[in-house]
């Protein structure tokens, strides 16, 4: 079993960027697809972004294509998401997650293994 630990969410401007960062314990990165999620206020969570086990394929959801970039190092344990150009409506409280196998989904149900969560505040 893993254990997932985000860090890095707080208050940024619109426009700003962060880096958020999931550090896993008690099993090894490397043996698990990764996903990023978010919650809003009175919303669902939402898949953000997944990452196969050797960070070979990836999957972007729209709201985040060509603004986050999901990285991994396995070497290091540690998932990572760069968010730049940010706009208030990616307020949310962010999620890691990991799944057995290497292929990344888009339902929440698929994943095993969940963070606390970060909150990621965006002002206008």
């Amino acid at each position: 079993q893993v254990q997932l630990v985000e860090s890095g969410g707080g208050l940024v401007q619109a426009g700003g960027s962060l880096r958020l960062s999931c550090t896993a314990s008690g099993r090894t990165l490397s043996s698990y697809t990764m996903g990023w999620f978010r919650q809003a206020p009175g919303k669902e969570r939402e898949f953000v972004v997944g990452i196969t086990r050797s960070a070979g394929s990836t999957n972007y959801a729209d709201a985040g294509k060509g603004r986050f970039t999901i990285s991994r190092d396995n070497a290091k344990n540690t998932l990572y998401l760069q968010m730049s150009s940010l706009k208030p409506e990616d307020t949310a409280i962010y999620y890691c997650a990991a799944r057995p196998g290497d292929n990344t989904i888009r339902s929440a149900s698929g994943y095993n293994y969940w963070g606390q969560g970060t909150q990621v505040t965006v002002s206008s």
